[in-house]
């Protein structure tokens, strides 16, 4: 079991969203009960990155959006570490520019190097963007 990571948000929306590593992200996300509690890390866009995946699957795949509600309230109650993205801006704009990233996939990164942490995700492309990297990135369901 990982006592601390940064988690992104494509991890973070499984726990919502029943789909390939669900389970996985369930376990991740677990920890956080634990004696001592793992301790999760995210950017504070976390939040609306979960809340804009939540909005694509209540117009586009007819999910609930009372169920879409609750997740967010869900999201907004978790003991998640958060890191405003203000202080993560030069460095994340450095890891956009140089990995080819968007900034908001570059922020979990920077603050992943900036605590000297695993950057668990979902996203494959990530995962190979970053692969020459300084970050240490691992694929969900990888850990």
């Amino acid at each position: 079991m990982i006592d601390a990571c940064v988690v992104d948000a494509s991890v973070g929306i499984k726990l919502f969203i029943q789909e390939d590593g669900s389970s996985a992200a369930e376990l991740l996300f677990a920890g956080m009960a634990a004696d001592p509690p793992a301790r999760l890390y995210v950017p504070d866009l976390f939040f609306i990155e979960c809340a804009n995946i939540l909005w694509k699957y209540v117009r586009n795949y007819g999910y609930p959006a009372e169920n879409a509600r609750q997740d967010s309230t869900m999201l907004q109650s978790m003991r998640l570490l958060t890191v405003s993205t203000a202080d993560l801006l030069p460095t994340t704009l450095d890891i956009a520019l140089e990995y080819d990233l968007a900034a908001y996939d570059a922020c979990y990164a920077a603050l992943a190097g900036q605590l000297n942490l695993p950057l668990i995700t979902a996203d494959g492309a990530l995962v190979r963007k970053l692969k020459n990297s300084d970050v240490n990135v691992q694929l969900l369901g990888g850990v």
